[in-house]
This record gives C-alpha cells, sequence and structure tokens, in this order.
C-alpha cells in the first residue's frame, strides 16, 4: 500500500477527532472526501468488517458529524 494512503487511514481509523479532522481537511477534492465518508459507512453498516474497523470507523464518521 502506498504510504501516504496508509498514514491517511491510519489518521481517519486513530478515534482522534483532531488527527481524523486533520487528514480529511488534508483532501483537496469534495469527490474524495465524499468516497472515503461512503467507505466509512459501509465499513460500519456492512458485514465482513472486523469488530475494531467497525469502531475506528464510527469514531471517525462522529469526528465528521455524520451520524452512521
Amino acid at each position: 500500500m502506498d504510504e501516504w494512503l496508509e498514514k491517511f487511514w491510519g489518521e481517519v481509523l486513530s478515534h482522534d477527532p483532531q488527527r481524523i479532522l486533520s487528514a480529511m481537511g488534508s483532501l483537496e477534492d469534495a469527490e474524495e472526501r465524499e468516497a472515503i465518508i461512503a467507505h466509512l459507512k459501509r465499513m460500519v453498516t456492512e458485514d465482513g468488517w472486523a469488530e475494531p474497523q467497525r469502531i475506528s470507523a464510527e469514531a471517525a464518521l462522529k469526528a465528521l458529524g455524520i451520524d452512521s
């Protein structure tokens, strides 16, 4: 995985609101942001994700002020 992408997802799934907001704020493209949010929502609602992943995605959505 690309080093930047790995670091980005580490920040988004960190449970730290400031780190989450900073990572999402680093995206310049609104479509990219929407794609990340859609992916986080899938992580929360779809089968196949480990519980720690689901919890991290929920924390990210909460930090972004988005209902999961």
